[in-house]
């Protein structure tokens, strides 16, 4: 957990230093930073650490994984350049309303179990299969929406695009393949995800946004 939170950290400092606070790298960073601040919370769940308590970081952690979903799509419609206020702005309200239950309604964040490879979130009953679709579902729109732009778009744009719904795959398919060999996984998926999420790291900092700005130094250098 520790050694992913430091990955994600440096990736988003290297984002910031390299490409400064341009409207692709803003999100982007803000990207690697939720999912850093997830595994420092993760980390701290099991700690129990630094004044706060193991239910209290839990909270932290899922207000940070929640709004994961709606960074992406905002990232999709800065990549391609093509706005679209309702599908962001859509995102970001049900990531918000999810963030809002989980630290601060009583019953939201039911307790925690910290385990050997991962860690298991216990949530209000009612909120299971709702945050699970939401999950699933933004991570598939965002999946199709990529790969629907890169299909019309310019070929670094494109490359970026692609890349980005590889970067998805990489949540998606393992996650979902450890949940069918193993059914008792399912209440860990935040963690199991955000474990593979260091992939979406390593494809987002070394493929996505440096395709996107070898478009931009190009059109310069014209």
């Amino acid at each position: 957990m520790i050694a992913t939170f430091i990955i994600e950290i440096v990736f988003a400092a290297y984002l910031l230093f390299r490409y400064k606070l341009t409207s692709v790298s803003r999100v982007a960073i803000a990207l690697l930073v939720g999912l850093a601040v997830f595994q420092f919370a993760e980390y701290n769940v099991c700690e129990g650490a630094w004044g706060l308590d193991s239910l209290t970081w839990a909270r932290i952690g899922y207000v940070a994984i929640s709004i994961l979903p709606p960074l992406g799509i905002h990232l999709i419609t800065k990549i391609s350049g093509k706005s679209n206020p309702w599908l962001v702005g859509s995102a970001y309200a049900s990531g918000a309303l999810f963030a809002f239950v989980f630290m601060f309604a009583g019953q939201g964040m039911l307790g925690e179990q910290c385990l050997g490879n991962y860690v298991i979130f216990k949530i209000a009953p009612w909120a299971v299969w709702p945050y699970v679709v939401y999950y699933y579902g933004w991570l598939l729109v965002g999946t199709a929406y990529s790969i629907w732009l890169g299909q019309n778009a310019k070929k670094n744009v494109r490359a970026a695009l692609y890349a980005l719904a590889i970067g998805y795959g990489a949540l998606l398919i393992p996650t979902t393949t450890v949940n069918l060999l193993d059914p008792a996984t399912v209440s860990g998926i935040p963690s199991i995800m955000c474990g593979f999420a260091v992939i979406l790291a390593f494809v987002l900092t070394l493929k996505v946004v440096p395709e996107y700005y070898r478009k931009e130094s190009k059109r310069g250098k014209k």
